[in-house]
């Protein structure tokens, strides 16, 4: 088997269109399922008026993250289905994997943060 034979591989059209479609579906039913979360969050906040706004901004980033996080993994598996060559799944898989380490890096500092200035806040007495 020549080299070029060996890094070639197809996914046939049928196989491709399903996967596309699957993909388009999971993407809508994790719109749904962000939407629903949106409106649960919104709905805690307006029956609960002793929630405070530190805790509010935490719960805001980690729905923003984990939309983000599925975003990515969606479009880096789109991108796996139509890739042509070996060689483009390594460096689509290297790409994801960085941005990945990176955006989990800097996702955890954020929450981390926050999560600080809540407790400093909670401890503050209240005016």
């Amino acid at each position: 088997m020549s080299d070029e034979g060996r890094d070639h591989f197809e996914i046939p059209k049928e196989m491709r269109s399903m996967a596309e479609a699957g993909f388009e579906q999971a993407r809508k039913a994790f719109e749904s399922f962000l939407s629903g979360a949106q409106q649960t969050a919104s709905s805690i906040e307006e029956r609960n008026e002793a929630v405070r706004g530190s805790v509010r901004d935490i719960s805001s980033k980690a729905i923003s993250f984990a939309q983000q996080n599925v975003t990515a993994s969606l479009d880096y598996a789109e991108n796996l289905v139509r890739a042509t060559d070996l060689s483009e799944v390594m460096r689509l898989h290297t790409d994801y994997v960085q941005s990945q380490m990176r955006a989990l890096s800097e996702q955890a500092s954020e929450i981390g943060q926050s999560m600080g200035r809540a407790a400093m806040d909670t401890g503050k007495p209240k005016s």
